[in-house]
């Protein structure tokens, strides 16, 4: 005869997980209840993780409706807390099951705990941070060829002459060239130069859209931690609306109350009900938002950034500018490499032949040396110049306008934060009072000294002063973040 416990228990929570396998069985010669024997029962308790623990629960589902049952005990001050009937003779399946899924459910549950590991989700999964590493590969790949001793590989060519077409008299020859372009004065350095700074391009917009991709993040993060507290708020709302819906019907029923007050009680309950529907949707639609950027969860805890002490952004720190100058700086370096480049580069190739004149002759062998020079084209070499000159100033105006523009940014967003850090200050001292003046209507409306109207005026008072006081201590967390992407800071990992 097997017990089955009977019934189910859930409680939620945070610590760490323990979970008892505890199996017992009785007999013809054993009590129903109570005792257990060491040979007919026994037990054993082992530490895991969480994601250990909810495979080993998912497998208990599984297998609770074999025909001889144990119980499976979990018991957690932390996430959960249950105990199902599990089948004796399967133990041992569970407990293979629970360590092979546990690998898997720690990867699919690992979600980015702070904004920088947000970044880092998100970088590794946009498509144009992806075109740029490959585009850095191919700037290194540059570099070795501009280090190189050649601008390009040397080249082998074959040559035979025969006259067995017409005549065959046993004439021969053959021709072998090895060939090899040469670097004109100045032109190695110069390309060289130009490959470096391409390189440094490349990773310098690697580091623009990673800030770019953090001020995206960083918007997503606060309107979804924006949207929970709104959620939060609604439920509140709706809790208490219920409550009241609850005690205004009870004295209706008793007579103490009229029946439009009953009518009043819940129709504050369908609008909180209402507005709790709305709050949830729009936390939903927050964090699709956030999932399209890194691909994962937001964490149950948003964490708001550290006031930067950095005063003013500069030329090396400021990714956007650091990225602009260095393409000034290689539209410099372009034209340098044209104006060395005049002309095509010369070709040195080293030439052996082997000839006869007819059959009776013998071969003949010869050694010679080839240089070829191109001749400058002047309309080629000045359209190569006016096109490095026009990259060459566009780079500088964006520079000097991009400066600006950061300068107005960092400005508006210390405006901001100091408007936010006053309109707290302002929300807190407004939340005290109408929290005041609720439980004086409350007190009143329980004693018959006001009606329902003027208890859900100043419920309704309170509830908006709570959101607003959710919303601005929101507001100065997103003011602070914004600062820092106008400075130009990239989020910093959280500290243990």
């Amino acid at each position: 005869m097997v017990h089955r416990p009977k019934g189910r228990r859930l409680s939620f929570a945070s610590c760490d997980w323990r979970y008892d396998f505890t199996w017992r069985l009785t007999g013809p010669g054993l009590p129903a209840r109570g005792r257990r024997s060491p040979l007919h029962g026994s037990s054993w308790r082992m530490a895991m993780t969480e994601p250990l623990a909810v495979a080993c629960l998912a497998a208990c589902i599984t297998l609770r409706s074999c025909p001889a049952m144990s119980t499976l005990r979990l018991r957690t001050p932390s996430l959960l807390s249950a105990c199902l009937p599990i089948s004796r003779p399967h133990y041992l399946i569970v407990s293979i099951l629970t360590l092979l899924s546990a690998p898997t459910l720690a990867a699919n549950e690992a979600q980015p705990p702070d904004l920088a590991g947000a970044l880092q989700a998100a970088t590794a999964r946009d498509p144009e941070a992806a075109q740029l590493r490959l585009r850095q590969v191919a700037a290194e790949a540059g570099v070795q060829v501009a280090q190189g001793l050649t601008p390009a590989p040397a080249a082998v060519s074959l040559n035979h002459l025969s006259d067995r077409l017409n005549q065959n008299q046993g004439r021969r020859e053959w021709e072998v060239e090895l060939g090899t372009p040469l670097w004109l004065p100045g032109q190695r350095r110069a390309n060289l130069d130009t490959a470096q700074q391409a390189l440094a391009e490349t990773q310098a917009r690697l580091n623009w859209r990673r800030l770019q991709l953090s001020g995206e993040l960083r918007e997503a993060w606060w309107q979804l931690a924006q949207a929970r507290a709104n959620a939060s708020l609604a439920n509140q709302r709706e809790q208490a609306a219920k409550a009241l819906e609850a005690d205004v019907l009870r004295r209706y029923q008793y007579g103490d109350l009229a029946r439009v007050d009953a009518n009043l009680a819940k129709a504050e309950s369908l609008a909180a009900e209402s507005e709790l529907m709305d709050a949830n949707l729009k936390v939903q639609q927050a964090r699709q938002a956030y999932a399209e950027l890194t691909g994962a969860e937001a964490p149950g805890q948003l964490q708001p950034e550290a006031l930067p002490t950095q005063t003013a952004a500069s030329d090396e720190t400021h990714p956007q500018t650091r990225w602009l100058q260095t393409t000034a700086a290689l539209a410099s370096d372009k034209l340098a490499l044209q104006a060395a480049s005049d002309r095509a580069s010369p070709e040195l190739a080293m030439r052996w032949t082997q000839q006869r004149s007819d059959a009776l002759n013998p071969y003949d062998q010869a050694i010679g040396i080839k240089l070829t020079l191109p001749l400058s084209s002047g309309p080629r070499v000045q359209q190569d110049n006016a096109q490095a000159r026009a990259e060459l100033a566009q780079a500088e105006q964006a520079l000097a306008r991009t400066r600006e523009h950061i300068e107005r940014t960092i400005q508006q967003a210390r405006q901001e934060l100091d408007i936010a850090d006053q309109q707290l200050t302002l929300t807190q001292a407004r939340r005290q009072l109408t929290a005041d003046n609720l439980q004086l209507a409350q007190k009143a409306f329980s004693l018959g000294e006001q009606d329902l109207n003027a208890l859900l005026r100043a419920r309704l008072a309170d509830h908006e002063a709570q959101a607003a006081l959710s919303r601005q201590a929101l507001a100065r967390d997103t003011a602070i973040s914004r600062l820092r992407q106008a400075l130009g800071l990239l989020p910093e990992e959280a500290q243990p």
